[in-house]
């Protein structure tokens, strides 16, 4: 079943099975209000789009990173009612940037409770290759924060080359707009105590990382406008032909 826009949409079973938790959780979440109902299809069946997904996976993040159902519930109040998964994603890489660097030991079973899916060989090769997961023995050490990104990038329609290499620019001009930022900071309170330099970390790292966010977002969406622009002109038929009914500039056709 699709959705009116065209989209793909999971049962239950399926949203649950994707989002690494069980039916009842999706259910418990429903009764809370934390996630909007199904739409209703043939024989009552309730179906779930990519909106549904993006939520319940932020509503996961926050519980990770111990925020209470209250709390969550006054998060997600806060947030526009027509939100799409694209700035639903946005909004979990914030909560998840707090996220500690936990590397667990984990079983085949567990890693792919985690990842939400079945994985195979090759996933797994594709996981390690990305230094997400590393092969100890029978079991695997993963890097948390970094796996529901890493499978979704299974799924990405770029080679394994494109997406080390797209990991490396992030990282590197990461880094480097990290130190320039630490250096910023550091010369803004080179006078204070250390009261007053922690009180600034405390309040700039949520800032600075939502900043961080949307300006990334920003010059991104705007890269890809100009580069899908740019290809429609070319794809466009050339020769100068005026579009049927249409006079030449100040004239009139008729």
């Amino acid at each position: 079943m699709t959705t009116d826009a065209g989209e793909p949409t999971l049962t239950i079973d399926e949203l649950a099975a994707r989002a690494g938790v069980t039916v009842r959780t999706v259910r418990f979440y429903g009764t809370k209000g934390l996630l909007p109902p199904p739409v209703i299809g043939p024989r009552r069946v309730g179906h779930y789009g990519r909106e549904h997904l993006a939520r319940l996976e932020l509503i996961e993040e926050m519980q990770h990173q111990g925020m209470t159902l209250a709390a969550i519930e006054r998060h997600l109040r806060q947030l526009p009612a027509d939100l799409g998964p694209h700035d639903l994603a946005i909004q979990r890489a914030v909560v998840a940037s707090w996220a500690p660097d936990t590397v667990e030991t984990v079983s085949r079973a567990e890693l792919e409770r985690r990842a939400g899916r079945r994985l195979a060989g090759e996933d797994v090769d594709r996981l390690a290759a990305m230094n997400v997961v590393t092969r100890d023995g029978e079991s695997f050490r993963v890097d948390c924060g970094l796996l529901r990104l890493a499978v979704r990038l299974l799924d990405a329609p770029l080679s394994q080359e494109t997406i080390l290499a797209a990991r490396t620019v992030l990282t590197d001009h990461a880094r480097a707009a990290a130190h320039e930022l630490s250096d910023l900071l550091r010369q803004a309170v080179a006078e204070r105590d250390t009261r007053d330099v922690k009180s600034l970390s405390a309040h700039m790292h949520p800032l600075v990382v939502q900043a961080l966010l949307t300006t990334f977002q920003r010059s991104l969406k705007e890269e890809l406008r100009q580069w899908l622009d740019g290809a429609a002109d070319r794809e466009a038929p050339s020769g100068g032909t005026a579009a049927p009914g249409a006079g030449s500039r100040g004239t009139p056709s008729g």
